[in-house]
């Protein structure tokens, strides 16, 4: 009986590294050099400079005298891409300035391993520094929604006027989570699965951000997709949800005191909209716009509706 046992334990162990292998490849997706995913996602106008030991990948657009830049800061997993929208409707009028976050994107990993909000907000005024730019709308969405209103508070000098979409900081509960945000904070699942990048993961995890999946396009998955792969971002993900936790700076959002726009997407499945209004209560000048059918990326997914009420509120 114990034998049989064995026997079928090991057969059954047997087929489960058969599947594994299989599984590995036929979904292994090796990391990616910037050389190889420049040409598509980095042409003109996109630049690379050197900042805190980083080439951060960056686009600034819009003319150049403009006193007051808008700077646009993506979330988890983004990249400056996600602007797009928003960008082009700007930068007729305004200088609009966005970047791949460190960790993310063509960027890639901060060479310190360092992914505190503290540092993110460092590396964002460091960027204004080498673009010579002292003063600036400050906008985010999720995580870059927590480094823009870390950024006002460390530095208030700095920041002019602050919008919030969908930020991150306070504790929350998610109703639903992108898969793949689940597995980077698993290290177990995570070692598992290693370099393995199911299409049907990112397509899944891009869903759950949008309140209408059905705009998700093949195009739109192709960029998270092949962004992913850049070298170190995989690892890097798993570093900052690590360090990027809520710190006692939340008890510090009442110090804003810049105009402060704050837009959210209803239908939000990670950050609920609650939480839109509690940074509404927290934050003595500001104002929330809620977009009834958005989900967690309200710019990117109605990039015209949403930016109207940036403009409308950047009027003097």
């Amino acid at each position: 009986m114990i034998k049989r046992l064995a026997t079928l334990l090991g057969s059954l162990l047997l087929l489960l590294v058969a599947i594994y292998a299989v599984l590995f490849i036929l979904f292994q997706q090796p990391d990616r050099s910037v050389a190889e995913l420049a040409p598509k996602w980095a042409p003109a106008p996109s630049q690379f400079i050197d900042v805190d030991g980083m080439q951060i990948h960056l686009r600034d657009e819009g003319p150049k005298n403009d006193p007051l830049p808008i700077v646009l800061l993506h979330g988890t997993s983004a990249s400056l891409h996600t602007w797009e929208g928003w960008t082009q409707t700007l930068k007729s009028q305004r200088r609009v300035i966005r970047f791949d976050l460190p960790g993310f994107g063509l960027t890639g990993p901060n060479p310190q391993n360092d992914y505190s909000i503290e540092q993110y907000s460092r590396t964002v005024i460091d960027v204004m520094d080498n673009l010579g730019v002292e003063r600036f709308v400050l906008a985010g969405n999720s995580l870059g929604g927590y480094i823009s209103w870390a950024t006002a508070v460390i530095y208030p000098q700095r920041v002019e006027k602050l919008i919030l979409v969908d930020a991150s900081g306070y504790p929350y509960q998610s109703t639903s989570v992108p898969l793949a945000f689940t597995i980077s904070q698993k290290p177990l699942l995570k070692f598992l699965i290693g370099d393995m990048l199911p299409r049907s993961l990112v397509v899944k995890s891009v869903k759950n951000v949008y309140g209408d999946p059905r705009k998700v396009t093949p195009e739109l998955v192709d960029r998270y997709y092949q962004l992913t792969t850049r070298e170190g971002n995989r690892q890097a993900l798993e570093a900052r949800f690590a360090q990027t936790q809520s710190n006692d700076l939340i008890n510090r959002i009442p110090e804003i005191k810049q105009p402060t726009l704050i837009i959210w997407g209803q239908e939000d499945r990670l950050i609920p909209v609650n939480l839109g209004r509690r940074f509404q209560e927290e934050i003595e000048n500001s104002e929330l716009v809620i977009f009834a059918t958005l989900g967690h990326v309200p710019h990117e997914e109605d990039p015209d509706s949403t930016v109207n009420s940036v403009i409308d509120f950047l009027q003097p």
